[in-house]
This record gives C-alpha cells, structure tokens and sequence, in this order.
C-alpha cells in the first residue's frame, strides 16, 4: 500500500515508532536527493523550506513520559535535512524542552534558532529574550520575533540594537491572528524587516491577498504558522484517497500535499508545522525534496480540495 492510499492520520497506524522509517519508500530520502532550499531575502542565506514548530507539542516537563518520544521527533527533523525550529515564551517548557533535547542531539549544527519576545516593556522584553537564549541552550538566536505584535514599537529598536551587536542575526514579527494582517501589513509598509510569520493554509488564504505579495515585494521572509488549521485540513480529506496526480509534484501523503502547496508560493520561505509523533514529522519532512506543484496545479489542487 502506498502513502497516497491512506490518510495521515491512518499512517501505519499498526508499525511501531522504530519500523515507521524503514516502512517509508527507499528514495524518499536518499543521499542523492537534496532538500528544497529558499532564500532569506535580506542576507541571502538559504534554508530548507521545512521548518519545526514546538507550539502545544513541546511543553511538557523534562521527566514527561512523552519527553523521550519529542527527543525522537527532533532527532529526525535533522536527520531529515530540517533547520529551523520555531519557540517562543509563551509555548510554556517549549524553548527549554528544545534545548534541554539539543544536548543529546547529532547534526544539531544545522540548527537555525528562532524564537520571539512575548513581553511589555523594553527592560522586559530584553530579560526575556536572554532568558530564552539560556533556555534552549545558544548563545546566538538565529531569528528573534516580536510575538504577536506585543509592544512592537519597543521592541523593535531593541531587536535592530542585538541584532548589531551580534546577539541576534534576523528580526521579525508575527502573527497568527486575521484580525493582526492589516496592522502588520503596515508595519512591513514602513519597518524594515527580515521575517515576518503568519498563519497560512490551503484553506485559508487570506495571506495570498496582500501579505505575501507584500511580503515577496519588500524582500522579506516568511514562515507559516498553523499550516494544517491545526489539524482541521486533514479533517475535510479523511477518507479520500490522495488524487494520482500529485505525483506529479513528487507527493506521497496529504502532510505532503498540505505542505507542497504552501512551499510552492512565491512569497513563502518556511512553513513550521508541529509535532509529537515520529511518523508525522518524518512525512512533514518528504515535502522538503522533489518537485513542486506550479501556478496551474496550485489552482488544481485548491479546486479538488474545496471539491471534498
């Protein structure tokens, strides 16, 4: 049976963790394939398109039973050609559970660190973003983002000063609120900015009508938050076999086709999706090699989808 027989969620359900990569097809990450690479706009520096997100999935206690199961999933997101992980203080143990996972981690030299300031005050938001860069155990944060636009016109300023000392390499912004695109929009109007983050997915495309072509022309990155409507997607494609043409774009399960069709924007540098099951994050991984779906079965692909 292959992947694009079944859903994500039905994902050799009956395999134990250890025998989930040896069930995946043998050319899904062989040594001869390369991971798809964007470029960061401002610096030129590229980085896989698939990034971790540790939102919900990675605040647990360091003892927690599940512990030792996230180490496993971080371990494969490097294995797999990953980079970037995505934090934040508000994601409770999260940026320590990473960092406490780091230390027994091989190929954790790839790692892109980024994480945000979630505070009010600039005295504030500076313990914080040191505490954070203790936490998940660097000295450098690759990406330092203003969570949520909280208290951006103090922050800014600080995130541009480390930034200059070499604290910090990017400065960014997110979102993942609707109500926050046209504020931010303003913001990338007048802010120069590295990245911004914002919630994008095949079914909801309100970041296609001015952010990401802002975005794309104000040379600013993106990463993508709640690229699955946390969990939804997979919700209206239970059931539902994967459509054959997706392999024409290299595709194998519908993380992968979910995953594809934001990669394959323009404007979009690194979706983060997030998760606790081995399995899951090495099919999020798949969608980083291979082709890509162009314009015309990006259009194809929003059609079969609202077709379920």
């Amino acid at each position: 049976m292959s992947i694009g027989k079944i859903s994500r969620r039905g994902f050799l359900q009956a395999a134990g963790v250890a025998g989930v990569a040896a069930a995946l097809p043998r050319h899904l990450f062989s040594a001869e394939r390369e991971p798809i690479l964007k470029v960061i706009p401002s610096s030129g520096e590229k980085i896989p398109v698939i990034g971790m997100g540790t939102a919900r999935t990675f605040d647990v206690d360091i003892g927690d039973k599940l512990y030792p199961q996230l180490g496993e999933v971080q371990q494969l997101f490097f294995d797999h050609g990953g980079a970037l992980i995505d934090s934040s203080p508000m994601y409770g143990n999260a940026e320590a559970v990473v960092g406490s996972l780091l230390q027994a981690t091989e190929n954790k030299d790839a790692l892109f660190a980024a994480t945000k300031v979630w505070a009010y005050g600039r005295e504030s938001g500076k313990e914080q973003m040191s505490e954070s860069m203790e936490r998940m155990g660097v000295t450098v944060i690759d990406l330092m983002q203003v969570h949520n636009l909280r208290d951006w016109k103090v922050h800014l300023p600080t995130l541009r000063d480390w930034k200059q000392q070499g604290r910090i390499r990017y400065v960014g912004i997110t979102t993942s609120s609707l109500r926050q695109f046209e504020p931010l929009a303003e913001i990338m109007e007048r802010e120069p900015l590295d990245f911004i983050q914002l919630n994008y997915n095949i079914e909801v495309r309100e970041a296609e009508k001015r952010l990401l072509p802002l975005a794309q022309d104000k040379g600013i990155a993106t990463l993508i938050n709640r690229p699955y409507k946390r969990g939804a997607v997979f919700g209206r494609v239970r059931g539902h076999d994967l459509p054959s043409w997706a392999a024409e774009f290299d595709c194998e399960s519908w993380g992968q086709f979910f995953l594809k069709f934001l990669v394959s924007h323009p404007a979009v540098t690194c979706p983060i999706p997030a998760t606790t099951k081995p399995h899951h994050m090495i099919d999020n991984m798949g969608a980083g090699f291979g082709r890509l779906p162009d314009a015309d079965t990006r259009a194809r692909m929003i059609d079969f989808y609202e077709s379920l």
